[in-house]
């Protein structure tokens, strides 16, 4: 009897009504998740100490670099004082001047820009050509992933710094061109990570599911598999701009930098003729250059902690 009452309480109900009611009842449960997850990464980012270290630390040295036209509006390299001039001794210039009368920080300010100028587009070009060789190998393998696979071992086979000093020396130092050719001497240790993740993930659930439906190729690479592939990708950025920073900086060092900019790498260049009575020519760039290569890396692995989905925060 009460079977009978409850089959004829089901069927009074439309089937379709009942469906359209679970289709509008879908998303405010999957807003809520989404929510939760964003809370959740945000409270890991704000309870990670390191992260927050070294995002307090390049947020500065960023904010220095963007107002560094403001706070020192003249050219870095005119002549503005006394040469030699210790920091503290005229509050006009804090950081003292070098061996030719410029403002030190002046100096560190403007070398800042070129500094992460170089780093941020070194690491893009980087990505861009690590991205598209270690996806296209790992996602079609066969004759191509041999193939790519090989040009990357070519690559690698050379040691990073001497392959940037031979592209500067053809071609001229400018900022562009250095920043060029870090970006494509660093691309290879993207290209296996990527590549890596795309052989782990072409099997999956969701891709063989986007074949089925006739999607392309590219637009499994690059609306399916290249998302979940990210954020190894993401962790690598910080430390491929690290090194792009150290990289021009040595670069400058040896005189082979943009000869009319300066960085970092040139002032610690300018100021090791004067180690001995003048320490703090080559201290001071170099300490900045330790402090946001410092803070890139803490950034990373902050994100790496966050990002890595054994972690249970993504």
């Amino acid at each position: 009897m009460l079977g009978s009452i409850r089959a004829s309480r089901c069927s009074d109900v439309p089937l379709e009504g009942a469906l359209d009611r679970s289709a509008d009842a879908a998303p405010p449960i999957a807003r809520p998740l989404a929510r939760g997850r964003s809370g959740r990464l945000l409270r890991a980012c704000v309870t990670n100490p390191a992260f927050l270290v070294g995002l307090m630390i390049l947020l500065t040295v960023v904010a220095v670099a963007l107002l560094a036209p403001w706070l020192y509006p003249g050219d870095p390299q005119d002549m503005v004082a006394v040469p030699a001039m210790w920091p503290g001794e005229d509050w006009e210039h804090p950081l003292g001047t070098d061996s030719l009368g410029r403002d030190v920080a002046a100096g560190l300010a403007h070398g800042a820009r070129v500094s992460l100028l170089v780093g941020l587009s070194a690491a893009a070009i980087g990505l861009t050509i690590g991205t598209v060789v270690g996806a296209s190998a790992g996602y079609f393998g066969g004759v191509v992933d041999n193939a790519l696979s090989r040009l990357t071992e070519v690559f690698q086979t050379v040691p990073t710094f001497l392959l940037v000093i031979v592209i500067v020396a053809i071609v001229q130092p400018a900022a562009s061109t250095i920043a060029l050719a870090i970006g494509v001497a660093a691309w290879p240790t993207v290209a296996r990570l990527v590549r890596a993740q795309f052989r782990s993930l072409r099997e999956a659930d969701f891709v063989m599911a986007a074949r089925s439906l006739g999607y392309s190729s590219p637009r499994i690479i690059a609306m399916e598999v290249l998302p979940n592939a990210l954020p190894p990708v993401i962790v690598t950025t910080s430390v491929m701009v690290a090194n792009a920073i150290l990289t021009e900086a040595g670069l400058s060092f040896l005189a082979m930098g943009d000869p009319n900019l300066v960085s970092w790498g040139s002032m610690i260049g300018d100021g090791r003729s004067l180690l001995r009575t003048e320490w703090f020519l080559t201290a001071l760039p170099g300490a900045a250059i330790a402090l946001t290569v410092l803070s890139l890396n803490l950034v990373g692995d902050g994100l790496n902690d966050i990002l890595n989905p054994r972690s249970g925060l993504a």
